[in-house]
């Protein structure tokens, strides 16, 4: 009673009986069940939590489940912020990436931006990669989506590892920011961005994005940006450096950027064709290796 009053709310109102008591067994049953597909799969919301639970014999509505989710603390991951928005008055440049044949080391650079959801709110990471090696050859970290992070990690991987030929990007902001494609240009740099229907343009960093998120992100729920900052250092270089692709015939990265041999890939259209435009194959074969 006395905290009743402290509080200031009626003791009519409140309900003395412990949670144990007023938990029937079917809503131990449907916590279960919420709680271990939760786990398995924690980006679904309650509507497809709804059909799983119909699946396993338990008819509920979605206001069950949210309220049931709430008693275990659960909430369903929206997807994250749009990486991709693109700018309507930045210059949009033509894919080149068609029919390429990419047979060497720094011939096509490519790059992308994914979010990290964090304990409060989210982080963003920017990484650019070799499509002859898949290797990582700069990332970086930021807790907006500005131009800035994505510009400091282009000169990191210039400085480092000489020019392409081409670097392909999507249509995001970022990337058709006149900062981002001016670095491009003063290095004499060709620029494709993903066209429309595309989807394979940037292959190799959605792989790249799977992997890290699967294998590193994800199992260990990365609070703040700067144990973020401390584990994807630790999982780039071993990304790089000690993991096996099968595609590189089981060698690392790392490997088959410094020896040349063993990497490579295609892109080809829509109709399974390998096609050479004069564009393509001027952009591609004008590039240096290092």
């Amino acid at each position: 009673m006395r905290q009743c009053v402290l509080a200031g709310v009626a003791r009519s109102g409140v309900d003395t009986r412990s949670t144990e008591a007023v938990v029937s067994e079917w809503d131990r049953i449907l916590l279960a069940l919420i709680d271990a597909e939760y786990t398995r799969h924690p980006f679904d919301g309650r509507r497809r939590r709804v059909v799983f639970l119909k699946a396993q014999g338990q008819v509920v509505n979605r206001k069950r489940v949210q309220r049931r989710m709430g008693i275990l603390g659960l909430a369903g991951m929206a997807p994250g912020p749009n990486t991709s928005q693109p700018h309507p008055e930045h210059l949009v440049y033509p894919s080149l990436l068609r029919g390429v044949e990419v047979t060497r080391p720094n011939q096509v650079w490519s790059t992308d931006i994914t979010d990290v959801r964090l304990a409060h709110g989210f982080a963003y990471l920017v990484a650019i990669i070799d499509w002859y090696a898949r290797r990582v050859l700069a990332w970086r970290l930021s807790n907006t989506l500005e131009a800035g992070f994505c510009v400091d990690c282009l000169e990191d991987a210039l400085r480092a590892h000489g020019r392409p030929a081409l670097f392909n990007t999507d249509q995001g902001s970022p990337f058709t920011s006149t900062v981002f494609t001016g670095v491009l240009l003063r290095e004499g740099i060709a620029i494709g961005m993903d066209g429309r229907g595309r989807a394979l343009d940037n292959l190799f960093v959605e792989r790249l994005w799977r992997s890290v998120k699967d294998e590193d992100i994800d199992l260990k729920g990365y609070a703040s940006l700067p144990e973020l900052l401390v584990g994807l250092t630790d999982d780039f270089a071993f990304y790089n450096q000690e993991r096996p692709h099968q595609s590189l015939g089981d060698l690392t990265p790392e490997a088959v950027y410094r020896s040349g041999e063993g990497g490579g890939a295609k892109i080809v259209d829509r109709f399974g064709k390998t096609t050479l435009g004069q564009r393509q194959t001027a952009a591609i074969e004008g590039g240096s290796t290092t």
